[in-house]
């Protein structure tokens, strides 16, 4: 593996996304949701940051559209979610961005759990070559729109943006 972001422009992404989460959210706490494992990660930095509650987890695997491709897998757990969703403001955290595929299969597990009120999007990594019309709210940091190929986030201690050898 070789690092694209090291551990200090990874952690500044990250005060840089947190700074405006921290701005949107001045007067309430949102629901805060990581996808399962980096968006957990980060998600739980944010909520330790801003001193609220502990982020939910979600593992997505079952709704993903790749099955053909990397098989079904299951990548983690899905904890402290409600029994229901009802309006609630939802933040929901990724590690990073390409297609838009993970979101999608993320935002259709929280409608599994009901009907919420708003759902933002926090990115700390965004690639580009997006396939979905699906944009972060918050973004930690933009990558450019070539992106930088196939990477993923190493963590959670500490946190480095990499990128396997090949690539």
């Amino acid at each position: 593996m070789r690092e694209i972001r090291s551990q200090k422009e990874t952690v500044d992404a990250l005060a840089h996304l947190i700074r405006q989460v921290k701005q949107t959210y001045s007067n309430e706490q949102p629901l805060v949701v990581g996808i399962h494992t980096g968006g957990a990660w980060i998600a739980s930095l944010i909520c330790t940051q801003l001193h609220w509650d502990e982020p939910a987890t979600l593992d997505i695997s079952l709704y993903r559209d790749d099955f053909e491709t990397s098989g079904l897998k299951r990548s983690g757990i899905t904890d402290r979610m409600p029994k229901q969703l009802n309006g609630e403001s939802i933040l929901l955290v990724d590690d990073v961005l390409f297609t838009g595929r993970t979101i999608r299969a993320a935002i259709n597990v929280l409608f599994d759990y009901g009907r919420p009120g708003r759902i933002d999007l926090a990115v700390l990594f965004d690639r580009g070559g997006r396939e979905l019309p699906i944009e972060p709210n918050f973004l930690g940091e933009s990558l450019g729109e070539k992106g930088v190929g196939r990477c993923k986030l190493s963590g959670p201690e500490p946190l480095a943006l990499m990128t396997p050898d090949s690539e």
